[in-house]
């Protein structure tokens, strides 16, 4: 476990997500209104306890838990942190509060995807009262300190329930997935997009990337992982990955095939595509950065074919 100041009162602790180094982190706001932004999953509980007890923090003091989005290794273990933060607010995107309330319909989504590998990835997900729970609608506002207001924005793309976080002190915002993942190996930063099922979309996710270059940011905070101030290089990084992305997935896709075959080729294909870019551009080819980019990539094929699957049946069924 691992804490790294940013600045003089945003810090992120390293969650060590899948027992990996800077996979997942959270972001602690030092503000009159104490408040963190995602707790990963319940396995990462023990580091962020750590975290803020490396930083002096007491969880009795936290006010706000925001969550970025409900997928599970940024959420899951926020039933179980709550615990520990008995005057803190779990703040969540509308269509996420009921999910988070009662997390039937995620325990059994992610079971069905993880299977046997669930415990140790995810368990416990415990329920959130309902009373604890606060959404935050479009551009709705929410005021940490005098010096410091968050906007919240709702940023579809890869998500429906993605909210977006806004920080008025560093003019920076904190992206969650909505953006992608960032991917530092020495001196060089990559950005993928990240397109995990089941409600991937390419135009809403361009439509939220195309919203972040307007408000003209001085840095993201990315879900995975770190911050970037070079926001410009970073957005149309993104996007050339995106269109790139699906060019690809669509002249592989075969409506004839499985799901399953879909993917494993659509999973190589998008290896191979970063991996080259990335070994051209200096990484070494044993770095271990590859055996997690597979496991993005093949996560980012899922979603991908998933939306495929949907453009087709609209399709014939038209």
């Amino acid at each position: 476990m691992s804490v790294y100041p940013i600045d003089s009162r945003i810090s992120i602790v390293d969650l060590m997500d899948l027992s990996l180094k800077e996979r997942t982190g959270s972001y602690i706001l030092d503000e009159e209104a104490l408040t963190i932004i995602e707790t990963s999953a319940s396995p990462s509980i023990s580091h962020l306890k750590k975290g803020l007890s490396k930083l002096n923090i007491n969880p009795e003091d936290i006010q706000y838990i925001i969550l970025t989005h409900i997928h599970l290794d940024h959420a899951g273990g926020a039933g179980l942190f709550l615990k520990e933060c008995p005057n803190a607010s779990i703040i969540v995107h509308p269509k996420g509060k009921r999910h988070i309330a009662n997390p039937a319909r995620l325990i059994s989504g992610a079971k069905a995807v993880y299977g046997e590998k669930f415990d140790e990835l995810f368990n416990p997900i415990i329920p959130i009262p309902e009373e604890r729970i606060l959404v935050m609608e479009h551009e709705e506002k929410l005021n940490l300190s005098d010096s410091c207001t968050l906007t919240f924005y709702h940023t579809p793309g890869h998500a429906n329930h993605h909210l977006s976080i806004f920080d008025s002190a560093s003019n920076g915002m904190f992206t969650g997935d909505t953006c992608g993942i960032q991917y530092s190996i020495g001196s060089e930063r990559f950005y993928f997009p990240s397109t995990s099922p089941n409600q991937f979309d390419p135009d809403k996710m361009k439509s939220s990337i195309n919203m972040f270059k307007d408000l003209d940011l001085d840095r993201l905070y990315f879900g995975h992982y770190g911050v970037t101030e070079d926001v410009s290089f970073a957005l149309s990084e993104v996007d050339r990955w995106l269109d790139l992305f699906m060019i690809m997935s669509v002249e592989l896709y075969s409506s004839h095939v499985t799901m399953e075959q879909n993917v494993k080729t659509l999973t190589s294909a998008l290896s191979k595509r970063t991996r080259k870019e990335m070994v051209q551009r200096g990484v070494d080819p044993e770095n271990p950065i590859f055996t997690l980019l597979q496991l993005d990539m093949n996560v980012s094929a899922m979603g991908i074919v998933d939306y495929l699957n949907k453009q087709h049946k609209g399709d014939h069924s038209k």
